[in-house]
């Protein structure tokens, strides 16, 4: 297993994998149906945004992508300071075997690279006890719940926000100290 940055050759094998990852009923608000309908641009701009909105990790078995994260980065004076994680999918199969937890330390270490981020965040299916786990071992925590945040086949879920501070390396221009925690 390794983890790479994806570039856009690999939006093809990415759209494929999150395709299976939007079958998961529960764990995405989009549905497969929906992602299915959408250009290959959308795909690209996923795994390597243009202006760098965006930038995706993925989790290989030899040459077949099995896990993949994404980043995304805000170009908005008031929230550049902020950037979400999406797309957290590892295949069924290889789960348990570490992929997840390298995917996410790949997505916070570039996180930290990135002088402005200060602060990371992303929303868990409530009851996703697995995800819930590695997020909170890679030192997210939660800060509240939004109920009715997805309807399912099997009725309503809700979402499970949470955040984590991201260090501000030498020449940042804010300091883990304007964070409360």
């Amino acid at each position: 297993m390794h983890i790479t940055r994806l570039t856009e050759a690999h939006a093809t094998a990415y759209r494929n994998l999150m395709l299976r990852a939007y079958e998961v009923p529960d764990a995405f608000p989009s549905t497969p149906q929906e992602r299915a309908a959408a250009p290959a641009s959308f795909w690209v701009e996923r795994v390597v945004h243009p202006k760098g909105l965006s930038v995706a990790f993925g989790a290989f078995d030899g040459e077949e992508l099995v896990g993949t994260v994404t980043l995304e980065f805000s170009d908005r004076a008031k929230t550049r300071h902020k950037a979400h994680v999406v797309g957290m999918y590892v295949r069924p199969e290889q789960q348990g075997k570490g992929q997840g937890t390298a995917l996410l330390a790949a997505a916070v270490a570039h996180a930290q690279a990135q002088a402005h981020v200060m602060v990371l965040n992303l929303t868990v299916t409530e009851g996703n006890a697995a995800a819930l786990a590695l997020y909170e071992r890679a030192g997210f925590k939660a800060f509240g719940t939004e109920p009715l945040a997805i309807h399912t086949p099997d009725g309503f879920k809700a979402k499970v926000h949470m955040w984590m501070p991201v260090p501000v390396h030498v020449g940042g221009t804010a300091s883990n100290d304007d964070i409360e925690r």
